[in-house]
């Protein structure tokens, strides 16, 4: 649910800027799935917080960390490409508007 709220934000977003195509929808569908982990995984780090006890009773960092970071880098690697971060907007061009959309979806594919 997570993943498919972020992708309808997304998508609204880079399609009225014109940055989106059929191409990007494996890497887009990447970046929510890696979303959606975070997200689960900042929850349950709020809740337990980032020390827990193991089994034996010592403090360890919690395994949600490790996860909340493995995919806050994956996020991060395909925010740079659609431009998400300031820095990367910076380097995007926008191709002139009569070259937008180069397919209008004739193919019958959504």
């Amino acid at each position: 649910m997570v993943a498919r709220r972020e992708w309808a934000r997304l998508t609204g977003e880079l399609s009225k800027l014109g940055l989106i195509t059929h191409l990007d929808r494996g890497a887009l569908a990447t970046y929510c799935g890696a979303y959606a982990m975070w997200a689960e995984a900042m929850e349950q780090i709020q809740k337990f917080g980032t020390m827990v006890k193991s089994p034996t009773g010592y403090p360890i960092q919690s395994p949600y960390l490790a996860i909340a970071n493995r995919q806050a880098e994956i996020m991060m690697r395909i925010a740079s490409e659609f431009g998400f971060t300031p820095a990367s907007r910076s380097r995007i061009s926008l191709p002139p508007q009569d070259q937008l959309p180069l397919f209008d979806g004739e193919d019958g594919e959504s």
